[in-house]
């Protein structure tokens, strides 16, 4: 399996997860969720980093944070390593805790962090823990809304501070915010680019000249990274996979047709084009483009002999140099 690519530069923001091994849990009592808060506030001092928010669930957490030093590769390493250590003597165990290692998507900082600041903190509630978010304890929410104690070292003043002066009114205004999350249908995730950046097509484009990727081509999202395929080129590349002409890649409201989604899936994917414009070429709404790339996902979960050859096809794109 290949390693997964790692886009490490000062003043990089990330969204982090991990999750416990086997979904089981990381926190078992609150001594446990205290021990690992204990280390979150030790990385601010003792790696530069800047902590915007964090939700401890029962098998895996969420964090916001971002790295004025690029350190996030020593300072994930630290907080999973300490707290797999306490954990395991705590409990007498030995092996990995956290299933893999973490996971770390890029994100664009003026465009993204306040809708991920509300994904993480609407987890509990989406997850029926708890009816509010303010009722969770282990979570920056509380302090977001002044409800908790400060910390010290949790950062509100950026987030707080895209909606007021004021420090009160700031509060309140967030609070709608979060809240309006439960009522407004968003898909954040939905367009990553090479699955691990949440930003515009700019933004990428300063992460491929930031970021030496070229040494890391035998890993997919690297390769996602250094190659932006054409409409003209994915759609050739399936039809020869499927053994239909590009004209039935393009028909439209035939059931069934295959080759069409994945082609729409791999223009997701592989492209700089956004649904809206893959729509527009292709004679759908936008909706559609979503619907069909999360089919050909479904379909590739359950389906082997399927996953195969998308991946084929993609294989063949991102060779193409």
């Amino acid at each position: 399996m290949a390693r997964p690519l790692r886009i490490e530069y000062e003043g990089a923001l990330y969204h982090i997860t991990s999750r416990g091994n086997e979904r089981k849990p990381i926190f078992k009592d609150e001594g446990d969720y205290r021990k690992f808060l204990d280390l979150l506030a030790d990385l601010p001092k003792r790696y530069g980093v800047v902590i915007h928010g964090y939700v401890l669930m029962g098998n895996h957490y969420h964090l916001l944070v971002e790295t004025p030093e690029g350190t996030i590769t020593k300072a994930l390493h630290y907080l999973n390593a300490a707290y797999t250590g306490y954990f395991n003597r705590k409990y007498e165990r030995v092996g990995h805790l956290f299933q893999g290692r973490y996971k770390a998507l890029v994100i664009e900082k003026e465009r993204y962090l306040l809708s991920v600041s509300r994904y993480i903190h609407l987890n509990p509630v989406k997850a029926r823990l708890v009816e509010r978010s303010e009722r969770f304890q282990w979570s920056s929410y509380p302090e977001y809304t002044g409800k908790g104690e400060k910390s010290g070292w949790l950062t509100t003043e950026w987030i707080l501070g895209q909606f007021s002066k004021d420090e009160a009114n700031s509060r309140r205004l967030y609070r709608t915010f979060v809240d309006e999350g439960l009522t407004v249908r968003e898909n954040l995730f939905e367009d990553l680019k090479a699955g691990l950046i949440l930003g515009s097509e700019q933004f990428v484009d300063e992460i491929r000249k930031r970021v030496r990727l070229k040494g890391h081509r035998e890993i997919p999202e690297s390769r996602r990274l250094l190659k932006n395929a054409s409409e003209d080129e994915v759609i050739t590349a399936v039809s020869d996979s499927f053994g239909v002409s590009e004209e039935e890649v393009r028909k439209r409201g035939r059931r069934g047709n295959e080759a069409r989604k994945v082609c729409l899936y791999l223009l997701r994917r592989l492209t700089e084009r956004n649904n809206e414009e893959i729509a527009k070429s292709f004679g759908i709404g936008y909706t559609a483009v979503s619907q069909a790339a999360a089919r050909v996902k479904r379909e590739m979960e359950k389906n082997r002999a399927f996953k195969r050859k998308v991946a084929a096809i993609e294989g063949r794109l991102l060779s193409n140099e």
